[in-house]
């Protein structure tokens, strides 16, 4: 793999004005990371990449690079675009485990974070090295969010994410495993705890339903539930998979690695919804797909289907008479979660809009003072890259808020130094500043 990556950063043109960084949605500088890297300088690289997005590793894995940064890039005029995806995940494989945590001088302020999907964990990492006695509050028993419970292990190994507890430990993060705020504790239970504030990131565990007789029946799943565990689901030897998203692809692969030998999705329009890439891995994988096809009833025997006529703009008919039983063992539901409201519905002064998702401004301040929300509770389900974007204008804002709350109780902050996370090595960077 090393050669290729190598042959890989080689090809690139080192553009005055990248593409693939307007590309990603995080502005990853693409061409500083690829020239430290043939340079020899491969921790600097790792640095670039850490300190602009600290879930890199993860993002190289999973992110839709199709049409992010490798789909800008300007060699796809004439032949193939740079593999970004393999250079990056090449560095922060080898810079993940070199990672010295170089942190600001405690300033004795705890924040709380609810949650520790990719939301939680940039933040958490954020406000650490800034100094701030940080505490993750997570409802399972290991980190990781929709990272851990909701992306296979073939597209994202779990060991990944036990590297990052290792790393957030070392950078005195306490996790509080088993721990739902909104049960035994509540937000209330933290202001009085001296928190002195508290972000939410729970991201959207709360299958959205069809609506259609058959829901409750036992050979009936939901998506985010079978990609928690799969392992604790027997679905016989033939699966329907009703949605064509990433999650449904994701769905259907894990279906098959777990021994079923006929897996069909089923699209209510005449494309999918999942990128290019993670389709294709689907057929190549041998799951089959049937287009034009809206579901109306699920039984013992599979799932009923009625044809889709797709018009020009977009919307849907149903076609009368044309049902038809797709027999299957299993059928699992895959069209996207919303949040559970066990936080919201125990605290007063948090605001939801009319989908149960958090509101708030542009910084992630929700309607109660201290209280700050991102990721895909409030913005619904979406990519990995987009929760580090917001998350770290939010871990911005938490900082800002907490300056100016100590300020107000009359305390006084150590001095800043130029925190940083770099590799314990020589050609690591010394400084290159704080988040």
């Amino acid at each position: 793999m090393a050669v290729h990556v190598i042959n890989e950063a080689k090809r690139c043109l080192n553009c005055k004005k990248p593409l693939c960084r307007t590309g990603c949605p995080i502005n990853t500088p693409i061409p500083d990371m690829i020239h430290a890297f043939i340079t020899g300088g491969i921790n600097d690289a790792g640095q670039m990449l850490f300190q602009n997005n600290p879930l890199s590793l993860v993002c190289s894995m999973v992110c839709n690079h199709e049409n992010q940064c490798e789909g800008h890039c300007v060699l796809n005029r004439k032949g193939s675009g740079i593999h970004i995806s393999s250079i990056e995940n090449y560095i922060s494989d080898n810079y993940l485990d070199k990672l010295k945590p170089v942190l600001s001088p405690r300033k004795n302020i705890r924040c709380a974070i609810i949650g520790s999907g990719p939301a939680g964990i940039t933040i958490s990492i954020i406000l650490a090295t800034r100094g701030y006695d940080v505490t993750i509050f997570e409802s399972r028993d290991q980190i990781g969010g929709v990272l851990r419970y909701g992306i296979p292990e073939f597209r994202l190994p779990k060991t990944i994410l036990d590297r990052y507890k290792k790393l957030m430990t070392a950078m005195g993060i306490r996790i509080r495993p088993n721990t739902s705020i909104g049960a035994a504790i509540g937000v209330d239970d933290l202001f009085r705890d001296e928190y002195r504030s508290i972000f939410i990131g729970t991201g959207v565990w709360k299958p959205n339903t069809l609506g259609i007789r058959g829901e409750s029946l036992g050979n009936v799943h939901f998506a985010i539930d079978y990609l928690s565990n799969p392992d604790a689901y027997n679905l016989g030897e033939t699966v329907n998979v009703i949605g064509a998203g990433n999650a449904a692809m994701d769905v259907a692969r894990t279906a098959l690695r777990k021994g079923a030998q006929t897996v069909t999705v089923f699209s209510r329009a005449s494309t999918v919804a999942a990128s290019q890439h993670e389709t294709e891995y689907a057929m190549m994988d041998g799951v089959s797909f049937e287009y034009c096809k809206a579901p109306v009833e699920l039984n013992d025997d599979g799932a009923i289907f009625r044809d889709v006529e797709e018009k020009e703009d977009g919307s849907f008919i149903e076609i009368p008479g044309t049902e038809k039983l797709f027999a299957a063992d299993s059928t699992i539901i895959s069209i996207s979660q919303g949040p559970r409201s066990q936080i919201v519905s125990t605290t007063y002064g948090i605001d939801v809009n009319e989908r149960g998702l958090i509101i708030t401004d542009a910084n992630g301040h929700t309607t109660r003072r201290g209280v700050f929300a991102s990721g895909d509770v409030v913005k619904g389900a979406k990519t990995v890259v987009e929760a580090v974007r917001y998350s770290k204008q939010v871990a911005d804002a938490m900082d800002q808020f907490m300056r100016q709350d100590a300020a107000e109780r009359g305390q006084v902050l150590p001095p800043d130094s130029a925190a940083a996370l770099v590799a314990d090595a020589p050609e690591a960077l010394e400084d290159m500043g704080s988040f």
